[in-house]
């Protein structure tokens, strides 16, 4: 159907030099089982709030409060056309805050802290998995959000400014 937009969130939660990723299986969206970020869809009152619905997502997956992250922020925002739907995902990067511990299981697969120079070797979904190498390798250097649109060939980025 055109027209049809899906949202969702993800965090990427980095510990020193490791990201937590979770093995999701049997998602009703992305090709399953796969690594991700915590996360999922909006509730209808969160749309236009991402960072309330990743709260959300991230207190219902592994129990923490907006408290636990630390440099919180909403670094990619992505489009894809799939399945008769644009799928608008908005990606955020947090640190764990010291001190705090990361229930180690959760009802939407398994948890993993990975080492960040194995995090690209993990199968993600499509766009996901551009997103966290191109902050792998540059984003996590910069202070940009960065637009991302997806196609056959991969995801272009660009950095968006507000003017």
């Amino acid at each position: 159907m055109e027209g049809k937009l899906r949202n969702m969130v993800s965090l990427y939660l980095m510990a020193g030099d490791r990201m937590l990723l979770l093995y999701r299986i049997g998602s009703r969206v992305v090709k399953s089982p796969c690594w991700c970020g915590i996360g999922g869809h909006f509730e209808k009152e969160e749309l236009n709030d991402a960072r309330a619905a990743l709260l959300r997502e991230v207190s219902e997956e592994i129990g923490l409060a907006e408290r636990d992250l630390e440099d919180l922020r909403l670094r990619y925002v992505t489009l894809r056309r799939k399945d008769g739907e644009i799928r608008q995902n908005y990606y955020f990067f947090a640190r764990l805050a010291a001190g705090t511990a990361v229930r180690e299981s959760c009802d939407e697969g398994v948890l993993e802290w990975v080492p960040l120079d194995e995090v690209c070797g993990r199968d993600m979904p499509y766009t996901a998995g551009y997103v966290v190498r191109h902050y792998l390798e540059t984003g996590r250097q910069e202070e940009a959000l960065y637009c991302g649109v997806a196609d056959k060939q991969g995801v272009r980025f660009a950095a968006l400014e507000e003017f």
